[in-house]
């Protein structure tokens, strides 16, 4: 890969919870042919912000997968773990300009509360606003055992051009509602996490699955909320296994490490993905 004279600065941002699959080789691959063709750079991001069910042997194998597979990338790896006064001084912004509010619903609340069916190409569903107060408050005290939402401005059209997709458009309030950005365990969301990442990170474009396009319309928010610069986004198509499935880390036959194991070469790999 060339220097990043053009400016392009990619990521890779797999989470250590299991290993690496076709589907991420997928999306890694595209990653990587976009910023080969852009003259870039692609940065590696350890997300292993969940302490639960990060391992570090996954993190030791998604480093050996990445370069038995060729992907590129330039180093030092940056690990979420290792930044977390980084979110809590984004949460602490957000706070401060009114975007957040406490959520005491259980996890039994939110199955109960939940109208809109779960969607395939949705990692969040639509929160009804059960704990949205009516008035905002620019100062909260963190308190244990209880989870913070940002509150989205309901109506507002979030558009924007997936480099892959084409426009893109969701409503705030009626596609996704009022999400995480702090997790009652004490860690940032996905959703703050990522944003402050790609931020600091300076990344020009995100290339991911095409079931987060909804959390790019979050993002979105969540830059505006806390003034940082917007990016490109590139969502890559999902790969199923042969019921149809969207693949996942159970999907352990389809593996890097497992098809390694059973004697085929990257090259093989990678032509099972054109």
């Amino acid at each position: 890969m060339r220097s990043e004279g053009s400016g392009y600065r990619g990521r890779l941002a797999p989470s250590p919870t299991g290993l690496l699959h076709l589907g991420h080789a997928s999306t890694f691959r595209m990653a990587q042919r976009r910023a080969e063709a852009a003259g870039g750079v692609l940065l590696l991001r350890n997300e292993d912000v969940d302490p639960q069910r990060s391992k570090p042997e996954y993190v030791q194998a998604m480093v050996e997968d990445l370069a038995w597979l060729g992907i590129v990338w330039q180093p030092p790896m940056v690990s979420q773990s290792e930044r977390l006064a980084r979110y809590a001084k984004a949460f602490a912004q957000l706070v401060a300009g009114g975007w957040v509010y406490p959520c005491r619903c259980s996890r039994r609340d939110l199955a109960r509360m939940m109208h809109a069916p779960h969607e395939e190409l949705d990692d969040e569903p639509v929160y009804d606003g059960h704990c949205r107060p009516t008035q905002t408050a620019t100062v909260l005290t963190l308190q244990a055992g209880l989870s913070y939402r940002l509150r989205v401005p309901d109506g507002e059209r979030v558009v924007f051009v997936d480099g892959n997709w084409g426009p893109q458009e969701f409503t705030a309030g009626q596609d996704f509602g009022d999400f995480l950005v702090w997790r009652k365990d004490g860690l940032p969301s996905y959703q703050l996490a990522c944003v402050v990442d790609d931020a600091a990170m300076g990344i020009t474009e995100v290339v991911r699955g095409a079931d987060l396009l909804k959390s790019t319309a979050r993002q979105m928010l969540l830059q505006r909320a806390l003034g940082l610069p917007g990016v490109a986004y590139f969502h890559t198509r999902l790969m199923v296994d042969e019921q149809g499935v969207r693949l996942a880390k159970r999907h352990d036959a389809l593996a890097l490490r497992t098809l390694r194991e059973r004697g085929m070469t990257a090259a093989e790999v990678l032509r099972m993905l054109e």
